[in-house]
């Protein structure tokens, strides 16, 4: 018998509110790695993990609308963020191998992904090169059957707690442009890498700085291809700047309610600035559901990049209108857990991913195919 969408959501609530941890996740080190890979584990032991990813990658085959349910019922239970040390490996890693990998990929890292056993993070933008992937230089050269990694990586969130990383290389000097490039899983112990955290205005080391010394992996270890990383990372982007955010805006949006709640009625400017916050948000959340039902039974495409620069936008909004109607000194803006953390960190949502630039190039030149900008 075929399970209705509201038989669904109930189960999804019930069994959330008998599982969500009751205490914060730690901002950063060691003990987030425990509490992201200890909640995923009870997502699999009981039956949630990996709600959309395919049965054949380990997951539960679930439709898409199905998946926005369980993301729905996440923000009502308040359930850890999807925005933490597990994201890459569930929302970029994880997809893309399953979309480019080799069948030894997929059966090597995508059960220890959903089943809690491993973390991963990026390592695409470097220093001089960060939206720009085509210009990145990181190197890595073929000796025999092994890839010899030599440069440096920047802003690669939690790779001091990660146990593997996806990352970009450029593999082939004399091309131009982004046929140069490679897709490459790197474990994190490997002789010659070292990790440098970041501390950041809001006072967490989730940022790290990564350096790569001769370091060696199997050319087994490249996904869709060598010399074909260009394609393979559009892929991984193109997840990210479309459904891999569509639980943190389900969450955002729901914040905002909250907000308004407590919002008095004293203070009509406020609540007129809150209402209307809270109407961005359910539009640009109505965008993403049609966006991600349209991309069920294909690799998200380009228009990927509205929803991403609407969504990080809308978050900085959002985050500082907390602040107006709380008070700087307030409660519920101080503290590791404040709207206060969330404000400064949500400085980072239009460069993250590709600026808020580049997302507008994107749009411009491969959704509404205006010319290319001069280079």
């Amino acid at each position: 018998m075929i399970e209705t969408h509201t038989e669904f959501r109930r189960r999804a609530r019930a069994w959330l509110e008998a599982n969500v941890p009751q205490e914060p996740a730690p901002r950063d080190g060691p003990a987030a790695r425990e509490f992201v890979l200890r909640w995923q584990r009870r997502q699999a032991e009981g039956g949630w993990a990996g709600v959309s990813w395919p049965k054949e990658a380990g997951g539960q085959g679930r439709s898409v609308s199905e998946q926005i349910i369980w993301f729905e019922e996440c923000a009502r239970a308040r359930a850890p963020s999807p925005l933490g040390p597990g994201f890459v490996g569930l929302n970029h890693a994880g997809p893309t191998i399953n979309a480019c990998g080799s069948a030894a990929q997929k059966a090597l890292h995508l059960p220890r992904i959903l089943e809690g056993d491993v973390l991963w993070c990026q390592g695409f933008s470097e220093p001089g090169s960060g939206s720009d992937l085509a210009s990145i230089r990181t190197r890595g050269r073929v000796d025999g059957d092994t890839l010899v990694i030599d440069g440096q990586k920047l802003w690669s969130s939690y790779a001091d707690i990660a146990d593997w990383q996806e990352m970009l290389v450029r593999t082939d000097p004399e091309a131009r442009n982004g046929a140069a490039l490679s897709w490459v899983i790197v474990p994190m112990d490997a002789p010659g890498v070292t990790v440098r955290p970041i501390r950041t205005m809001a006072a967490s080391s989730t940022f790290c700085e990564v350096f790569y010394d001769s370091v060696r992996v199997p050319l087994s270890s490249i996904v869709g291809g060598l010399n074909n990383g260009w394609a393979t990372a559009m892929s991984t982007l193109s997840f990210e700047r479309g459904t891999a955010t569509l639980a943190l805006l389900i969450e955002t949006v729901a914040r905002v309610g909250d907000l308004l709640a407590d919002c008095p009625a004293s203070r009509p400017a406020m609540r007129t600035t809150l209402a209307t916050l809270r109407a961005e948000g359910q539009a640009i959340l109505a965008s993403t559901y049609r966006f991600a039902l349209d991309s069920e039974h294909a690799t998200p495409d380009a228009s990927g990049s509205m929803i991403r620069l609407a969504f990080a936008e809308f978050a900085q909004r959002v985050t500082a209108a907390a602040i107006d109607l709380y008070g700087i000194d307030a409660p519920e803006v101080l503290g590791a857990h404040g709207w206060g953390h969330e404000y400064l960190h949500a400085f980072s949502e239009t460069i993250a991913g590709g600026t808020a630039e580049i997302q507008r190039n994107i749009i411009a030149e491969r959704v509404l195919g205006l010319p290319k900008e001069p280079r």
